[in-house]
């Protein structure tokens, strides 16, 4: 037999390439698309005065209508179609990416909760004679608390707070537990005395309590110490602190203590 003879018979031929097997699909979605689709439904569609043919949704140019049916089906398209399907609904467009899973973004839900008033408190002020700390005793009482709710505390800074002229002299300690308002002290903005093991109420310099069955809130801070001043009062009657550099003042008959001396 001739080569001509074996290569028709069927199952002799070649491997397709590529781009043979594409055009091939094409083609066999042209010929679906049109015994599918109608054209003249499709709002896209338009025939231009040159004889070819464009979608007005991708702004792209085809030939013949099968070129126009193949763009209908491709990833572009699709895309361009949600995107104005979500516009004319007025969400978010979808992504066509079936393969990449979806995050769903669950937002908090903000608590209402009916403020009863400010809750009580009393404050307690001391200072050690030996160390010269200075101490701050709060105790607020919470009466009507919610169940399961222990009360909070935060120091906040004068610059962070919009209430007040912010004074670089004093910081604030918050405290809050529902269903009360939040309640703020406004305290010396010095260097709190922090504990290098746990809290212990009355031995320790920083410690917090929550009495469950009286329904109060304790917190205790101590400053830590500032050097103490010492006055000295000399013949003349005139205090000075020793520890601090004495100025040395001009006396009265030095020339140089007059203005009028430096302008001759």
């Amino acid at each position: 037999l001739c080569p001509a003879t074996a290569m028709s018979r069927p199952g002799s031929g070649g491997v397709v390439s590529n781009s043979l097997s594409n055009a091939d699909r094409r083609e066999r979605l042209r010929l679906l698309a049109l015994e599918t689709i109608d054209l003249a439904k499709d709002p896209y569609f338009m025939k231009n005065h040159l004889g070819s043919y464009e979608c007005k949704l991708c702004l792209t140019l085809h030939n013949n209508e099968g070129s126009y049916l193949a763009h209908t089906q491709g990833r572009r398209h699709q895309m361009n179609i949600s995107r104005r399907a979500a516009k004319d609904t007025g969400m978010a467009p979808q992504p066509i990416t079936p393969t990449m899973p979806t995050q769903v973004i669950v937002k908090p839900k903000v608590r209402k909760t009916i403020k009863i008033g400010r809750p009580g408190y009393k404050v307690v002020k001391e200072r050690d004679a030996e160390t010269n700390q200075l101490s701050l005793t709060f105790y607020v009482d919470y009466p009507e608390i919610d169940d399961g709710v222990k009360p909070r505390y935060r120091f906040m800074s004068a610059f962070e707070q919009k209430v007040e002229t912010p004074d670089k002299n004093y910081q604030y300690l918050l405290f809050a537990a529902e269903p009360y308002e939040t309640i703020a002290f406004k305290v010396p903005n010095k260097d709190i005395e922090k504990n290098a093991g746990p809290q212990v109420p009355g031995e320790s310099k920083f410690w917090t309590k929550w009495d469950e069955v009286n329904k109060q809130f304790s917190l205790q801070l101590h400053f830590k110490p500032q050097p103490k001043r010492i006055t000295v009062i000399e013949t003349s009657g005139r205090r000075f602190d020793p520890m601090q550099p004495r100025k040395e003042e001009a006396p009265l008959h030095d020339p140089r203590a007059n203005y009028a001396y430096f302008n001759k």
